[in-house]
């Protein structure tokens, strides 16, 4: 027979190594069949090269090349193929480092099978595995209920545990030495870039662009210095990892500077270090909990003094820094893992005791988070199955409940959905629980990632217990290009025939949809009181408790419908005074942050913790602006706390827009989205009859701050500014730096305006519309100065916009209109001054398709200022990126300027801008 797909693979490996990359490891079994049968094949020319890539470049896990590898491994183990090369022996050694799916299958026929000395090695090759699934564990069940000594003996080490407890303990001692991978926060685009999102999933590839090519030669040349320790990346005087989740950037970080998880998977690695002057951005933090990491919170700059215990501060009023230690690059330092302190030689440096919980300590054991779900699930079912009870193995959660204290609105969430709890008692904030996931949302650059790790976790169909889950295809949405042809359609089936609700139908019955992926999980969450896990950082709803995480917990959450975590602190956001008729809200949340940050002297109360805000009486689509941009607050979450009637509104609206859905044709067999609106309904019913109304905290709930945010002090619109020529490195590119309109003088030039994604819903685009009409009969004509980009965020809003006769407005004004049914191939690069309608989607905000051009200052509603996002630096001028409200976009391109205060107040005159009311109930209970 023709040996072709190998041909072509040699073909790609010469390809690669012209860019100096190793083989791609092998997914495919049409592949792996060829490869099977030419080391069977004793006089085969390619047989040596074959033997290397069956053993050392076949990814493991439920690829349909791992079928074929632990088939053939079957067959040797059986004695039906003889291979020199690989003894029986090393063929269950093989099938210990696949981790689930094919080779449980194979291990358990051996184990179970008639051959008694075959039965009792695979049986002890099974004892060290973890990724069972509910029909593995139905093997082993039956087996043992009908007497089978070999399952009675798998099942009574999985009770004990020993998958876990026969390895070996964490390292007393761990030597860093330190790279200094950035001044202030660290975003994890420079781990890994949004605009290379396409290469994600070839690992070796895309670790090619962590931070630069001369930081990875500086890493490289660590590493040949010091062969004993390992590089630490760190942040200095700032947070590490923040803006979004980010598996890539982990996995970047890990091939850098980790270890190899198998001698048999390439590329794969886990442990890596990472640190930072003021810790990792809590998603973050979780991403490196999956691949076994340590993350450290430095403290390394501390707030200067003066006599009287007061900050010293500068002239800008910013508290003065003083460094307490350095951590400049190549410095060696030493982590003890018993003492839970970090030294400089003898010198004790710093308690560090956070990143050594008992938790965070079995991970690095495992080698990772999932191994510990997966090993409690087994130990449990072992236990249950034998009828005993399961032996104290994993450190216990923690739990924390407080006599007499009240409930936050996101501890009676946590217990409402938590599992394994072992207290009776209500928990409060600090409890580590284990919670049902309700919704799970899964983006499309994340997505190949998502699907690499349930492959590699074994998973084969979403968990019964979730409700609903989403793939989208927005971060691809504004250029169509070969990346995109050749991943996205893929992911889709791979993604659908996994039980998840897709943007794209595999089959092609219905209109690909391009909707920003936070949009479309906001219209599913359908009960206030839901646990929402999404890949991507802006998954915050407006309703429930969204968590953004990466590709692997979003992997976890799909296959157990579980997720870990510790119930996180609260700040109560509340609001008095009255928003001025020329406000947005957009300004209110910018608004939040500046005087949070004023209140509390520069700290950020909201980092890491839950920002209950108490928004009342805005629906769930305007209430999104809000807890969207909690993100850039560097919250954990957000919570909105509603009224009654203003949830059942929410409600209603995310019905209709499911409803639409499912007249698409988007529904699966199992009737998912019919589901939700069933949920929906016995929702409804629940508030309107008061039996169960909408969730709102206890009167004595305690929290870690609370901020009352003015509205009678928001005087002129609000703009977040990254404030590039900043002299302190550290404070360029946070969201930290809210300016007034005014501070821009109206003369400030703007080379591009961005409206768009998740950040405006319909109204905005409603806005745009009549502030075109007002311009045109002020001026006569409608002029830009600047080009203006529009990314609506969903089709159901162009839908409504064209009902309502809006979207023939924006028609009229603009020089480009997307097409569906041929959308661009390729980038845009240059922009003229006009209105450019784009397809639903993230477009600039992702930064990687569409970019503004280089240098420029961008004007945009859009939630990223990071350094080369939206737009990149030229060798004269840094990109900038300005984020504000929609109407401060829409003048700004037209003047091609900042508008002055005055400009803007006539430009909105009449026009119907996003208002908001407090409150006036007590929102408690």
């Amino acid at each position: 027979m023709e040996m072709n797909i190998y041909k072509e693979y040699i073909k790609e490996i010469e390809e690669r190594k012209g860019q100096g990359l190793h083989p791609k490891p092998i997914d495919s079994a049409d592949l792996l069949t060829e490869i099977v049968a030419q080391i069977k094949d004793v006089n085969n020319e390619n047989r040596e090269d074959s033997l290397k890539f069956f053993i050392y470049n076949t990814l493991p896990g439920t690829t349909s090349a791992a079928s074929e590898k632990a088939k053939f491994l079957k067959e040797i183990i059986l004695g039906e193929s003889v291979v020199n090369e690989i003894t029986p022996a090393f063929a269950f050694e093989l099938l210990s480092h696949m981790k689930g799916g094919p080779s449980i299958e194979v291990l358990l026929d051996l184990a179970l099978g008639n051959d008694i000395a075959i039965a009792k090695e695979a049986a002890k090759v099974l004892k060290t595995q973890v990724y069972l699934y509910d029909a593995d564990m139905d093997r082993l069940k039956d087996a043992f209920q009908n007497g089978n000594e070999v399952a009675r003996e798998i099942l009574e080490s999985y009770a004990k545990a020993e998958f876990f407890t026969k390895l070996p303990e964490v390292a007393e001692e761990i030597k860093v030495v330190t790279f200094i991978a950035g001044e202030g926060d660290i975003s994890t685009d420079l781990l890994s870039p949004g605009n290379q999102a396409h290469s994600r999933s070839d690992r070796e590839l895309h670790g090619k662009c962590m931070i630069t090519p001369q930081a990875q030669d500086e890493i490289k040349a660590l590493q040949a210095q010091h062969p004993d320790k390992s590089v630490m990346l760190i942040a200095e005087r700032g947070t590490m990892g923040v803006g979004s989740s980010r598996m890539s950037g982990v996995n970047n970080v890990a091939l850098w500077t980790g270890k190899q998880a198998s001698p048999y998977v390439p590329f794969v690695n886990f442990m890596p270090i990472v640190a930072g002057t003021n810790g990792i951005s809590p998603i973050f933090l979780t991403t490196v909990d999956v691949t076994g990491g340590i993350g450290l919170d430095l403290k390394n700059w501390v707030k200067k003094t003066d006599a009287n215990g007061e900050v010293v501060r500068n002239e800008s009023g910013d508290p003065v820094l003083e460094e307490t230690y350095s951590v400049a690059t190549g410095t060696v330092l030493t982590i003890n893992t018993k003492t839970k302190k970090l030294y400089n030689g003898d010198k004790e440096l710093i308690d560090i005791s956070k990143a050594f919980t008992p938790q965070k300590m079995e991970f690095i054991k495992a080698g990772g988070s999932y191994a510990i779900v997966f090993g409690k699930k087994i130990q449990t079912f072992a236990a249950k199955t034998l009828g005993i009870e399961a032996p104290l193995v994993y450190a216990p959660s923690k739990e924390v409940s407080i006599e007499g204290q009240g409930l936050t609105a996101v501890e009676k969430i946590f217990n409402r959905n938590s599992v394994g709890t072992i207290s009776k008692k209500a928990l409060h904030a600090g409890s580590d629980v284990r919670v049902e996931v309700n919704i799970v949302g899964s983006q499309d650059t994340t997505g190949l990632m998502t699907a690499q790790e349930l492959e590699s976790m074994a998973a084969t169909v979403i968990s019964p217990i979730v409700d609903g889950a989403y793939q989208s295809g927005c971060h691809t949405a504004s250029v169509w290009d070969k990346k995109a042809q050749a991943n996205i359609p893929k992911l889709m089936k791979f993604m659908n025939d996994f039980g998840l609700i897709t943007a794209r139908d595999p089959k092609g019955v219905y209109h690909a949809m391009t909707d920003v992926i936070h949009k479309v999980l906001n219209d599913i969450t359908i009960d206030e009181w839901a646990i929402i896990i999404g890949g991507d950082s802006h998954t915050r709803m407006s309703k429930g408790v969204a968590f953004g995480a990466d590709s692997g917990t979003v992997a976890l959450a799909l296959a157990t419908g579980e997720a870990s975590m510790p119930i996180p602190e609260s700040v109560k956001v509340t609001f008095k005074g009255q928003m001025a008729s020329y406000m947005d809200f957009r300004d209110v949340v910018h608004a939040t942050q500046a005087q949070m940050l004023h209140k509390f002297g520069g700290e950020n109360v909201f980092q890491g913790r839950i920002i209950e805000v108490h928004l009342g009486t805005l629906t769930a689509d305007q209430a999104f602006t809000f807890t969207d941009w909690t993100a850039e607050m560097k919250a954990k979450a957000s919570i909105c706390i509603s009224e009654d009637d203003t949830l059942v509104e929410s409600l209603e609206i995310a019905k209709g827009r499911i409803q639409i859905m499912i007249d698409k044709g988007m529904d699966n067999k199992t009737q998912v989205l019919q589901g939700l609106i069933n949920k929906a309904n016995k929702r409804i019913a629940e508030i309107k009859s008061g039996e169960k109304p909408a969730l709102t905290p206890d009167a004595n709930a305690k929290y870690y701050a609370e901020v009352e945010v003015d509205l009678d002090l928001i005087a002129e619109p609000m703009i977040a500014d990254p404030d590039v020529n900043n002299k302190d490195v550290s404070k360029r590119y946070t969201h930290d730096t809210i300016r007034p309109l005014s501070f821009y003088g109206g003369d400030k030039k703007v080379d591009l305006g961005f409206i768009g994604s998740c950040m405006v819903h319909k109204g905005d685009m409603k806005i745009l519309a009549q502030m075109l009409k007002n311009v045109e009969a002020q001026n006569g004509e409608v002029k830009f100065n600047a080009p203006l980009v529009v990314a609506p965020p969903t089709y159901n809003i162009v839908d409504e916009l064209k009902a309502e006769g809006d979207w023939e407005v924006l028609q009229r004004y603009s020089g480009f209109e997307f097409d569906d049914n041929a959308p661009k191939g390729a980038a845009r690069t240059e922009y003229e001054n006009m209105l450019y309608l784009e397809r639903p989607g993230c477009n600039l905000c992702m930064g990687n398709q569409e970019k503004a051009s280089k240098g420029d200052t961008v004007m945009a509603t859009s939630t990223r200022l990071f350094q080369g996002r939206v737009v990149e630096d030229t060798e004269g001028k840094k990109g900038e990126s300005l984020l504000s409200s929609t109407p401060v976009v829409v003048l700004s391109t037209i003047l091609g300027r900042t508008p002055t205060i005055e400009e803007y107040k006539t430009a909105v005159e009449g026009i119907n801008l996003t208002k908001f009311a407090p409150s006036h109930k007590l929102l408690v209970n």
